[in-house]
This record gives structure tokens, sequence and C-alpha cells, in this order.
């Protein structure tokens, strides 16, 4: 008997209840019927009976409440318990799977803007030019230098305001600027933005943005150069053209006049884009690539052709933790040829391109490219790969230790519940041993693996056994007056009163020895043998 799919938690009610996810009114009720005259309090005198049963009639008591409720249990069965508790108000304006979809994601929003409103979001980007050519000449190796640093801070719901700065370095030449965004939503379709920026791009402007239908958008946009007092009016239009692929043209107009039209598709495992760009006396195309290869690697490829421009980028990346990466490119064209570096850590930027030399040597082209890909993947071989396995065990290890403590008290109330369906499992057993009916003699679940070797019941005693439980009690309690037993497909078996999770993350299987009609049978995780066991 497979388990489903472990991510289906709003199907854990109806396993409390063990009933079936198309389940009628009539249905939820008897089955509340059933396990409230099993758990209710009063019919315990024991203390501690007592207490065990208020905690699990409570347990009987919520499932009811939602899954006998029409709009409660709509909303259970699409989004489980956080819809439930994300704040979505019931009545008669919330009708339909569609409308309660929506209200949810339109909270949800809601509640991520809330979130960011309570923090600052830095980030930033520096960009070191290196050149070996202008070491060699005893110049030095850094040729430039540049930074851009921006903070953004939502005021409110509707307001946001961002602030930032930028300052370069190329030889004896500088210059900087400073940049300040407010934008405020004018609804949940359109924003706008007042733009301002003093030093050497010093500019005051203001655009908008509105989406025009859920596949489309339009942001139209004015700037004012202070400098030189040019007006610059701009128009991007961007429409999703399928689930993963959208496009986009951009006008502009002003002193650098130009058209863009552009693509992106995007997937799991890859990403594409293209742009072709034509301005005054010039035009420029690209079309990069990335492909990912595991959760933590990448590897891409840039190419670039404009009336200035012919070059290649080839290189890869890797995630080196939760908030940080590492990316190296391999860049050779009309320019020379050139590595670059990239290191990000949350918001912040660190790149660092290095010119090797502005002559494409076809030699120099090729070591350049295999000699610091070779010693990667030695590295990779040799370090890197054995300190991620190392690392991964310590963690898999500290992970075990942590599921572990929540095992054992998720196996505590499994055993709570069962001294609570003691007594009527006995006395549905005795009942079922007269008319030779359904009997569980043996139950377990938990770990497939261990399930599937099971070849009699002589064998070791798996029950005891860390990652298998004992359910013969709750089968026995579940069994009806007709000696039948369901087990509801799509339902998570380890949420029926009496069972609990013995090992997170393994698959499960569910193993039954029985007797029904004076002959002995048994259920293993590969087959179901003909019986009244369903």
């Amino acid at each position: 008997m497979d388990e489903p799919n472990e991510a289906q938690d709003n199907r854990e009610l109806y396993a409390l209840l063990n009933l079936s996810p198309e389940a009628s009114d009539e249905e939820i009720r008897r089955a509340y019927r059933q396990w409230a005259q099993a758990y209710h309090p009063d019919k315990y005198q024991a203390p501690h009976m007592k207490d065990i049963a208020t905690e699990n009639f409570q347990r009987i008591c919520e499932a009811y409440e939602i899954l006998s409720d029409p709009n409660k249990r709509q909303i259970y069965d699409i989004y489980g318990m956080e819809g439930l508790t994300s704040g979505l108000e019931l009545g008669p304006k919330l009708n339909g799977a569609e409308e309660i979809k929506a209200e949810l994601e339109r909270l949800k929003r809601m509640k991520e803007r809330e979130k960011m409103a309570a923090h600052f979001q830095p980030s930033g980007t520096i960009v070191a030019n290196m050149s070996l050519p202008r070491y060699l000449d005893g110049n030095g190796m850094l040729r430039g230098m540049a930074m851009t640093s921006e903070i953004q801070s939502q005021l409110s719901k509707r307001n946001a305001v961002t602030i930032g700065g930028n300052l370069a370095v190329n030889g004896e030449e500088g210059g900087g600027a400073a940049t300040a965004v407010f934008r405020h939503h004018l609804s949940e379709v359109s924003s706008v933005e007042v733009v301002a920026s003093a030093g050497l791009r010093a500019l005051i402007g203001v655009q908008t943005t509105r989406n025009l239908s859920s596949h489309s958008a339009a942001t139209m946009g004015i700037a004012l150069s202070l400098k030189d007092g040019s007006l610059n009016l701009s128009n991007l239009w961007t429409r999703q053209l399928s689930e993963t692929a959208s496009g986009h043209i951009e006008l502009a107009l002003g002193p650098h006049s130009s058209v863009t039209v552009g693509w992106q598709k995007k997937d799991q495992r890859r990403s594409a884009s293209g742009e072709v760009k034509f301005g005054t006396g010039s035009f420029e195309t690209s079309v990069h690539y990335t492909h990912r290869f595991s959760p933590k690697s990448l590897g891409c490829i840039v190419g670039r052709v404009g009336s200035s421009s012919l070059e290649v980028e080839v290189g890869g990346g890797r995630k080196l933790s939760k908030f940080s990466s590492v990316r190296w490119l391999y860049i050779i064209g009309i320019q020379g040829i050139s590595w670059k570096f990239e290191l990000y850590r949350g918001g912040q930027k660190l790149i660092i391109p290095i010119l090797l030399t502005r002559h494409l040597n076809p030699v120099f082209a090729t070591g350049a490219f295999v000699v610091p890909a070779s010693l990667y993947f030695v590295l990779k071989k040799l370090f890197i790969k054995p300190y991620y396995l190392r690392r991964n065990k310590q963690k898999a290890l500290e992970e075990k230790e942590k599921t572990s403590a929540q095992v054992k008290e998720a196996r505590a109330t499994a055993e709570k519940a069962q001294n609570l369906q003691q007594n009527v499992a006995n006395r549905k057993r005795n009942k079922q041993l007269e008319t030779g009916g359904l009997v569980i003699m043996r139950a377990l679940y938990g770990n497939q693996r261990i399930l599937n070797n099971l070849k009699s019941s002589s064998e070791t005693s798996f029950e005891l056994t860390s990652e298998v439980i004992d359910v013969t009690i709750p089968l026995n309690f579940l069994v009806n007056d007709s000696g039948q037993l369901k087990l509801h497909e799509g339902v998570k078996k380890s949420g029926i009163m009496g069972f609990c999770d013995p090992c997170p993350g393994s698959p499960k299987d569910l193993y039954v020895e029985y007797v029904y009609a004076g002959n002995q049978y048994r259920v293993l995780p590969v087959a179901c043998y003909d019986s009244k066991l369903l």
C-alpha cells in the first residue's frame, strides 16, 4: 500500500477522520460521531486518560468544524490550513474557487508588502577593472573602478522611496551622481514614479506604469536634463507570451533616440533572452542562454554583435550558500581576451573584469579558456566536491537529530491515541472473530525499504525500530460493522488517529497481516491479495 505524495497538506483533516476528500456531508457527520464517541473526555475517569482524550477530542472537533462548513472546506481543499489562517473573509462575495484563489493571492501580496515595510532593502555593486597589459607596461593593474549603491524603503502600503548613488573612475577621469526615486501605487494595476538626479547626469523626470491586462503592461516616462536642457521621452510595452516567455518593445526619443525589441524565456532549468537595439548610427544585438545543471551549478553563454562590438562570453557559476554565489566568465572579442569574476552576496555584487590581452592570438585564447576550466574541475574533484559531501553529511546528521525529537513527540501522541482506541478495537476484534469477519493480526507502517524486506511474521520485530510503527490497534478500530476496512487514496496515512510519520522524508508503506473467514492473508507493499481489506 503505497503512501501518497507527502506534499498534500490539505488532506490532513480528511486523514484525521479517515475520510475520502470526496466525502459527503453525511459521511463527515457519521465519521465525526464515531470518533467523538471514542474520544469524548467524559468516558474516562483517570486524570491522565481524560487529558489525552480532551486533546484528541479537540483535534476531532476542529476537523469537523472545518469540513462540515462548505465555505471553510472549499478554502481548505484549495490552500489547506494556510488559507484558513490568512484572513479570508467568508461570505456571499466568495462563491467560487477562482474567487477564493484570487482573494487569497491578494491577501498574500498584502502580507508581503507589510513585511517589506518593516525592512530596508540595500543593494550595491562594485566593479574593479583590471588590465594585464597595463600592468606589464608598468602603469599598475587597476585601470578603473565603479561603485553603485542604493537603499529602498517601503514607507507605506502604497509609497516607497529609493535613494542611491554611483561613482566611477577611469584613469585620471571620474564622476558621480546621486539619485532619488519616489514611487506611489495609484491602484493595484498602476503606479507613478518621480525621479531626481544630481551630479554628472543631473535630471528630473516622471514615469507611470499600468497593467493593461493580466498579460501586458505599459510604461511611459519623460525626463528633463538639467545639464543641457534636453528632453527625453520613453515608452516601454511588455507582454506575457506564454507561461514561461515574455517580450518587450522600448522606444526612446531624445539626443540618443533608439528602438529596442527583446524577449525572455525561463523555466526551472533554462533561461534565454535576446535583444536588438537600433540607435542613431548604431545597432547592437545580444543573446543570453543559461542552463542550470543542478540546484547549485549553472553554465551560461552570451553573444554580442554591434556596430562597435563583437564578443562571446562563456562561463559558469556555483552557489556557495543560501545567499552567496560565484561566477567565472571567459570573454573573447574584437577588443581582446578577458576573464570576469563575479561574487554575489545577498544584494551585493563584486565584479572583477581582467583584460588579459588586446590581441587575438589563437594559442593564448585557447590556453586562457582551457587552463582555468581544467583547474576548476581538478579542484572540484579533489577538494570542492569532498568538502560539500562532508558538509551535507553533517547537515543530514543534524537534521536527523532535529527530526528525531519531532518523531519521538509524534510517536507519543500516536501511542496516546491508541490507548484510547484499545477498548473499542478489542471489542470490534472479538466481534469479527465470532462472525468470521476481518481481524487485523499485525499492521506496520513506516520505511518502505524495511517493509519490503519483511518476508514473514517470524522475522525481526520491525515495529520496535525507529522507522516503523505498529498500527494494529488503529486498523482494528477502523473496521466497520460489515467487516470492511477502508483507507482512502490521496490521503496520508500518517494523519490517521493512532498513526504518525516515523521517518519524515522517506518513502513509506503499510504492511498488514489479517484473517478473514478463517483464512490468513497479508498485504505486502507490492501486492494486495483479494480480501475485504479495501
